[in-house]
């Protein structure tokens, strides 16, 4: 974390593992956040430039919300930003047209007139819903993702990650346990989780996935309280969290294995990762820090 990490990841590790401050993670944020309300400056790395952007938002909430910060003016900022972006049904794009003219990974399309995605939206609504934030933005925004959850017939992991991001905070719990319960189903019928690491070679990637590219049961049930836990056994669990601890380096990292346009070898440990990482294995009392 000390060799290779920004500013922001160094502040929020030690704020996660070793007694930091949130108001040190805060002072590292602001430096992404633009006068929109939104957030730039390449803070979710697939998306450079200075420009606000769904995804850095989504990012920068991700953030507020690990420190309890999540909430008071700057989210509201931040709900004013996502009004003004929201596409005709109220939802967000996946890239918002402003990208152009900026560097981006070469699987993210930039488009004039983009659509509504879950995939931005869903986890944007679950932590302004997790946090118990009230904004005009919300209640349009709420309605796409039952929509889009609710209609999702095939799907692909990191789809239906976003849905459970939406579903684990959604407020109509009965309703959420319910799609929830459906999800999962289809989770296991298209086999989306890796139920065996030992025996990757009998679980498929999903389409447009790079090769090797799989998600497991912890990458949908990031804590025992998730929504997505009951879609798994305990013993398909205890192994998917094995696999996710015997993924440490050397260096004390995790890698990023999922990226369509860098070769696996090539990767390093790299810190959002790690934190994560660390975060699940928390949740699940693999480790104490």
């Amino acid at each position: 974390m000390w060799l290779t990490a920004r500013v922001l990841e160094q502040r929020l590790f030690a704020h996660l593992f070793l007694h930091g401050t949130a108001d040190a993670v805060e002072a590292a944020l602001d430096a992404y956040r633009n006068d929109d309300g939104g957030y730039g400056h390449a803070l979710e790395p697939d998306l450079r430039g200075p420009v606000s952007q769904p995804l850095h938002t989504a990012h920068a909430l991700r953030v507020l919300d690990a420190v309890g910060r999540c909430g008071g003016q700057r989210v509201e900022r931040v709900c004013r930003y996502l009004t003004s972006i929201s596409t005709a049904d109220g939802a967000l794009p996946a890239v918002h047209p402003s990208q152009r003219g900026y560097p981006v990974a070469p699987f993210v399309p930039v488009v004039d007139d983009p659509p509504s995605d879950l995939l931005a939206t869903g986890p944007v609504v679950g932590l302004l819903h997790r946090n118990e934030v009230w904004h005009a933005w919300l209640f349009r925004a709420t309605d796409f993702c039952w929509q889009a959850v609710e209609s999702l017939e095939k799907s692909h992991p990191y789809e239906v990650e976003a849905a459970v991001a939406f579903l684990d905070s959604a407020p109509d719990r009965s309703r959420a346990e319910a799609a929830a319960d459906r999800l999962g189903r289809l989770v296991r019928e298209q086999r989306l989780a890796a139920l065996d690491p030992d025996r990757l070679d009998a679980w498929p990637v999903a389409s447009g996935y790079a090769p090797g590219e799989h998600h497991f049961p912890h990458d949908f049930a990031r804590s025992p309280e998730s929504v997505a836990r009951a879609w798994f056994t305990d013993d398909e669990m205890a192994r998917s969290l094995d696999h996710l601890a015997a993924g440490q380096r050397d260096d004390g990292g995790w890698p990023i294995l999922r990226r369509r346009w860098a070769p696996a070898p090539a990767l390093e440990s790299r810190p959002l990762v790690t934190i994560e990482a660390l975060r699940t294995l928390r949740a699940y009392g693999r480790f104490v820090g």
